[in-house]
């Protein structure tokens, strides 16, 4: 691949010291010394890229690799080339990560659309509002009443800040992003686009047409909480909408009023969450999963992609299907389905039916 001129490669780390820093273990230190720049996948790293494997399906790809160093655990070290210096880990995925936000640290936030270093003079903040020292407002970005940021945040081009909005430090709001009736931790991420506190969906059916019902509550986004573009979280109708503490959120994901997530979850793209529903800490939520309203999913739950979620689920279980159910009976029930379709579609003798 071409240079990437978005992200430029690092000015090359030791590997002893990239060791030290993911605090892992150089397998031999014949190699203390060579120079690594980067991350890649393995099957087109080059000298100078750190890639790391996590089972023996990786076996073919490291015969042609030509990576500077592979993360790994101890169990796969004999798969790699004896060339190629290796870095023992508990945790190669974590230590990976790890490496990447070292050689590349500004893609760890939404890109910088200006080099502003303090306030834009385009920007539009009422003089109510108190922003610490250190807080970067790129142009065009509107900061209402009242509203309060914490040193070290950068508030992106063309994004709002509603009146009374509190953001903590460190934090990064990227380009168009609105953030209304919502307290924000510390380090906390908002792609573009994303929508944070508009009001919830809320009708009462009345003689005369639906009724809006006013949502008065307000969105609780806890620290190191990380939410992509073009997601919206809508405040609460009476009471709050909370995110938890280090919860991930992936693009194009719809969290209704009332809604409280726990901490630490991911929450994959397109995914519904209807109001008022409860889930708890470390659950994992694949794409398109579609959530009833006032249900309640317990701890370490995982769903799989597509689900439909109609009950509460229980503390630590895989779902998937529709309505959700024990992964294990779903795929049994999928298997059996997929079976007696291929047995209808034959003729008698065994040949397919046209």
């Amino acid at each position: 691949m071409e240079q990437n001129v978005f992200f430029l490669p690092h000015e090359g780390l030791k590997l002893a010291e990239l060791a030290e820093f993911l605090g892992a273990e150089l397998a031999s230190s014949d190699y203390a010394d060579v120079i690594v720049r980067s991350v890649a996948p393995i099957s087109r790293a080059r000298a100078g890229d750190v890639c790391y494997i996590l089972s023996r399906r990786s076996r073919d790809e490291l015969v042609t690799c030509e990576a500077s160093a592979v993360i790994c655990d101890k169990a796969l070290a004999d798969l790699v080339p004896p060339h190629i210096p290796v870095i023992l880990s508990s945790n190669p995925h974590a230590a990976f990560a790890m490496a990447g936000g070292l050689f590349y640290p500004a893609a760890l936030h939404p890109v910088v659309f200006s080099g502003e270093s303090e306030i834009a003079p385009s920007a539009v903040i009422d003089p109510s509002a108190k922003l610490e020292k250190g807080v970067i407002v790129e142009p065009m970005a509107v900061i209402g009443a009242h509203a309060e940021i914490g040193e070290g945040t950068r508030i992106g081009a063309h994004s709002i800040i509603g009146p009374n909005v509190k953001i903590g430090r460190d934090c990064s709001i990227a380009a168009g992003a609105s953030i209304l009736c919502a307290l924000l931790g510390n380090g906390v991420i908002i792609h573009n686009g994303a929508r944070i506190g508009q009001d919830g969906f809320g009708y009462a059916p009345g003689p005369r047409g639906m009724i809006k019902i006013v949502q008065i509550g307000r969105v609780i986004i806890q620290d190191n909480v990380e939410i992509g573009a073009n997601t919206t979280i809508d405040r609460g109708a009476m009471d709050d909408t909370v995110i938890g503490e280090g919860t991930k959120i992936d693009n194009q994901v719809q969290i209704g009023h009332n809604v409280q997530i726990g901490r630490h979850c991911a929450i994959v793209a397109q995914v519904g969450i209807a109001g008022s529903t409860k889930i708890g800490n470390g659950v994992q939520i694949g794409g398109q999963v579609g959530i009833k309203g006032h249900v309640t999913i317990g701890d370490g739950v995982q769903i799989a992609a597509k689900s439909g979620i109609m009950t509460d689920l229980a503390a630590g279980g895989q779902y998937g299907g529709i309505p959700a159910r024990p992964l294990n009976d779903y795929l049994r029930d999928a298997a059996q389905l997929v079976s007696k379709t291929r047995l209808r579609g034959k003729k008698p003798g065994g040949k397919q039916n046209d």
